[in-house]
């Protein structure tokens, strides 16, 4: 009987104490309410969160537009770098046809080959009307290596390939018929090329049309 009075004023006394809580808390929020710095510090609370949110915003919208001007920096070097690529290899072509296009006659017509054949070496066995002839192959050949240069100086030309052009230029331009036009027209082409063809080397075994078969012949 004790035991249960006392356990019946044990649950009194902590409702009692809940009720008082309940009243003191309630009173703090009537308080609270009734002064104003409590409302302003609300406000102040919610607004720095509001610029917090604002702030963060701005900083992920920024950072989205760096990637984005990245990527597509990015992007425009790749098409500058296969338009430039596709613009080599069509200017390549280009220098090659102009050459083909020299050349392709001499293998079709067997008198304009023998003119240049014969012209190269000993100009001095053609007749005028034929000397007339090679000086207009030689101008159309010379001008067409000018052209295969100007790419080369200007990065429109792989080397390697560049190389093999050169190379057939230097048998070329030494030889006895073309040296002659050269000594007498180097005006007709640009500076930049009279620069690099009077700088070649002659091979020391100097090859063209004109000496290649002669061996053969004899």
């Amino acid at each position: 009987m004790q035991a249960a009075v006392t356990l019946s004023e044990a649950l009194q006394r902590n409702a009692k104490h809940e009720a008082t809580l309940s009243n003191t808390s309630c009173h703090c929020w009537r308080t609270a309410g009734n002064d104003p710095r409590f409302f302003a510090s609300l406000r102040m609370t919610s607004g720095t969160m509001a610029t917090m949110n604002w702030d963060a915003l701005s900083a992920i919208s920024q950072l989205v537009g760096s990637l984005a001007v990245v990527l597509s920096v990015l992007y425009l070097a790749v098409q500058v770098h296969q338009s430039t690529r596709v613009a080599k290899l069509a200017m390549q072509d280009a220098a090659a046809t102009a050459l083909r296009d020299v050349t392709k006659p001499l293998m079709e017509n067997a008198e304009l080959e023998r003119i240049w054949r014969v012209g190269l070496e000993d100009i001095s066995a053609l007749s005028i009307e034929e000397r007339a002839r090679f000086f207009h192959a030689v101008y159309q050949f010379l001008k067409a290596f000018e052209t295969i240069h100007f790419h080369y100086v200007y990065g429109m030309m792989d080397r390697d390939l560049w190389e093999g052009w050169h190379g057939l230029l230097r048998h070329y331009v030494v030889a006895p018929g073309m040296a002659h036009y050269w000594k007498l027209r180097p005006e007709v082409f640009s500076e930049r090329f009279r620069n690099f063809v009077n700088s070649l080397q002659p091979p020391t075994d100097q090859r063209t049309v004109g000496t290649l078969f002669k061996e053969g012949r004899s």
